[in-house]
Parts: C-alpha cells; structure tokens; sequence
C-alpha cells in the first residue's frame, strides 16, 4: 500500500469513527475526533460504541504507518472539523508550510538533543511536522496553548504520532515553567492583545493603544531562547509596516540577528490581506555573528518545481555560506 493510500485509510478510520461518536454522545466533530484518537492512541475504546469501533479499528493496527502518515491523516480530518465559522486561532498552517519550516530547521547548526518549542501550538499539526522531519535527534518538545480544545487535539495528536511532547494549557504570554530552549517555532497568532495589564509587562506591551499579540509573542521568544538559540516565525507580510514607532525594529536588533526573511506566495492565502512571511533569527550570545547578508526572497509557488528547485539552491547556497561564516550550534 502506498503512502498516500495509508494516509486516506487512516482519515477515512479517523472521520467516520469522529462522526459517530459525535452523532452518539451528542458532541461537536473535533471532540468525537478528540475522543477517536484517544481510543487508538490507547488501544482501548473509551469513548464511542464499543463493538462497531473495535471493527472499525481493527484494520489500522495491522497497518505499517509512519507519524508523517499518521499527521496528515490528522490534518484531513482536522481541517474537516474546522470548516465554516472557525475562529481565526483555530487556522492550522498550510501543509507545504510546514514542511518547509521544517525544512529550514534542519538547515540550522543545532545540536543533538536539542529543545524545541511552539508557544503557539495549536492541533500541533507545525510541531509534528518539523519532528517526523528533523534529520537530529530532539531531547524536549514542548508546547504552550490558551485554547482548550485545541491542547487536548495537539495531546491526541500527538499521541498518535508517538511523539513526546510536554504540553501546557496556559497563555504563552504568561511565565512559562519551562527552561530557555534551542529554537522556537511558530504560527504567530496575528491581532491585538486582550489582557492590557499582563502586557505591561514586556517592552512592547508598553505603546499607546492596544498591543499586538504578535509582536508580544516575538519579544517572549527572545527572552525564553538561549544565547545563539534559533527563532523561526510565521508572520504577517507587513510586520515591520506595522511596526509604527520601530519599537519591534530595535528590540529584534539588539536581541537578535535577523538571518533570513521569506515572502510566502500569495496563491497560498485567501487574500493578500493575510498573507505571511517566514522569519529567522538568531540570538545573539558569544561568539554569534551577524550574517553578511540576510537570507531575503519572494517563494515561488509550491507548485512550481522549477522555480522551487531553484530557490531550494539559493537557500541552501546561503545555508552553506553561512556555515563558513564559523556560527556555531545554537546551545553551544
């Protein structure tokens, strides 16, 4: 059976078991999918008519299935159950940008073991992504989400992949009693910052008017990386447009190193109104040096191969570049 006939048996498995146990304890679909995935992730229905799930499992523990099949299973079913008046937090990260974040960390000097965390994590769909891909191994995965629903779906997600991940049900702009990691990955939740008082309590949660979540997420990844720790970011096209008295600018400039930022094509997003960008930076820390010249470009479309080919060189010719350059593993 092929890769992609393993990932449609497995969301076929996933979306009829979803809608059945939702039909039954008169629940929404993310739970009854909730609910599936804790049952086959513990090889035991607890949830849901038990005879009629038995048989419907049955077939995929004879399966040979990787996480990365296991993910995008997840991901179908997940973006079923989200469809039509969803909140804009609850909008997962387009597959191909995934892994093309994942991509770029395993492009990064990091060392073995190193730690991992999203302090926007959502389904875990990004996180998962960049662990069934990284080419080093990982010590700690962690992740912080405010939404309920959407921790309990990155804990069977995660579940289900088999990947150790320390998951935290809390606001990321809050203290984490987590230490200070190698690299930081996220999906920046875009938008204004509801709680006023808590946001006080960093550098740009200080302006006039209401303060963007955004940018209070990028300042709580500069404090929570270590020295020369890595921060890889999905956010607005028009961060630094945004960025109206160059508050955001400066803390990134005497923070940080800013390695590369890369426009997203615009086919990807609905409007151009949301589209994103990836950015890269480096913390600064002994022995860290600025890039000769940061990583800037337009992406063509994933679904050029040409073209991509083509910016995979140049992005790799820059990685290889800056090596040379003598930056050393984050941690280090």
């Amino acid at each position: 059976m092929s890769s992609s006939d393993v990932t449609t048996r497995w969301f076929e498995v996933l979306d009829e078991s979803a809608s059945m146990i939702a039909e039954k304890e008169s629940t929404t679909y993310l739970d009854g999918l909730y609910f599936t995935a804790e049952n086959i992730a513990s090889m035991e229905i607890q949830y849901g008519p038990r005879e009629e799930l038995e048989k419907l499992y049955a077939p995929l523990y004879k399966l040979k299935t990787t996480p990365e099949e296991v993910r995008r299973a997840m991901q179908l079913a997940l973006l079923k159950g989200m469809k039509g008046g969803v909140q804009a937090h609850h909008q997962m990260t387009p597959d191909a940008v995934a892994l093309f974040m994942a991509y770029l960390v395993n492009q990064l000097r990091l060392p073995d073991g190193y730690s991992v965390l999203d302090p926007a994590v959502g389904t875990a769909n990004l996180l998962t992504a960049l662990l069934n891909q990284t080419e080093r191994k990982i010590g700690a995965a962690f992740g912080v989400e405010v939404d309920e629903l959407l921790v309990k779906l990155a804990a069977a997600n995660a579940d289900l992949q088999q990947h150790e991940i320390e998951l935290y049900h809390q606001d990321s702009l809050r203290p984490l009693l987590i230490d200070p990691v190698d690299l930081i990955v996220a999906d920046l939740p875009v938008g204004y910052y509801p709680d006023d008082e808590n946001a006080k309590n960093f550098q740009l949660g200080t302006q006039e008017g209401r303060p963007f979540a955004h940018f209070l997420f990028i300042e709580k990844g500069l404090n929570h990386a270590k020295p020369g720790g890595y921060l890889l970011f999905l956010v607005p096209n028009n961060l630094f447009e945004s960025d109206r008295d160059k508050r955001l600018h400066k803390l990134i400039k005497d923070e940080a190193h800013i390695l590369g930022f890369l426009q997203l094509p615009l086919s990807i997003f609905k409007n151009k109104e949301v589209a994103k960008s990836i950015m890269l930076l480096q913390k600064k820390g002994e022995g860290i040096q600025p890039p000769k010249q940061a990583l800037l470009a337009e992406l063509p479309s994933f679904q050029d191969p040409k073209r991509m080919a083509s910016a995979i060189a140049h992005i790799n010719r820059w990685f290889e570049e800056r090596r040379s350059e003598g930056a050393r593993p984050a941690g280090n």
